[in-house]
């Protein structure tokens, strides 16, 4: 699995953006059932594939 990251191939900025953007989404969540919350999702993904490109240049 070389495609796979883990937490600690993450910067410390990014790591607390990943956690800010999962604690909106878990507000969002239990606002409605019917929130979407892929707006989030995608920063988040944005965030991993920098992460990703990072690791696989080393």
């Amino acid at each position: 699995m070389a495609d796979d990251i883990t937490f600690g191939d993450f910067t410390a900025a990014e790591k607390a953006r990943i956690v800010a953007l999962t604690a909106r989404m878990a507000k969002r969540g239990l606002a409605s059932m019917d929130v979407d919350i892929s707006d989030l999702q995608r920063r988040i993904e944005r965030i991993e594939e920098t992460a990703r490109r990072r690791k696989h240049s080393k």
